[in-house]
């Protein structure tokens, strides 16, 4: 078991199995709201599915209409259970917030495996 901690985008408490990409994610144009599935192609995580998972990548990309799909996907119960950032910016933050989805950034992310399970509770990540 190891412990990172980080700082709180928003707070909240998830457990889950670790999605993990070196890559920026675009949640606009990126992934579809309505199956959680990530459609950018050559992404390292095209056609995987985010839904309930631990969401792990460095930051997020494209157009501030991100804020929003993620919210819809929130809605849609297609969100992720939690994310984590090395280094977030606006438009994921402002999505995580509004959707009341737990996340943390200045995580070392090479910690963290594709299929770790992962807990995130405020500032702290476990990795069981």
């Amino acid at each position: 078991m190891e412990q990172l901690k980080g700082r709180i985008i928003y707070r909240g408490k998830a457990e889950g199995e670790a999605l993990v990409t070196s890559m920026p994610i675009s949640f606009y144009g990126g992934v579809d709201p309505n199956t959680g599935v990530i459609l950018e192609k050559g992404h390292e995580l095209e056609g995987q599915s985010v839904k309930d998972k631990i969401l792990v990548f460095p930051q997020g990309k494209g157009s501030t209409v991100g804020s929003y799909t993620l919210y819809r996907m929130k809605k849609n119960n297609t969100a992720p259970a939690a994310m984590i950032n090395k280094e977030t910016e606006t438009i994921v933050a402002v999505g995580a917030i509004i959707s009341e989805i737990p996340f943390v950034d200045k995580i070392d992310l090479s910690k963290i495996k594709k299929g770790d399970t992962v807990k995130v509770e405020n500032e702290n990540v476990t990795i069981l």
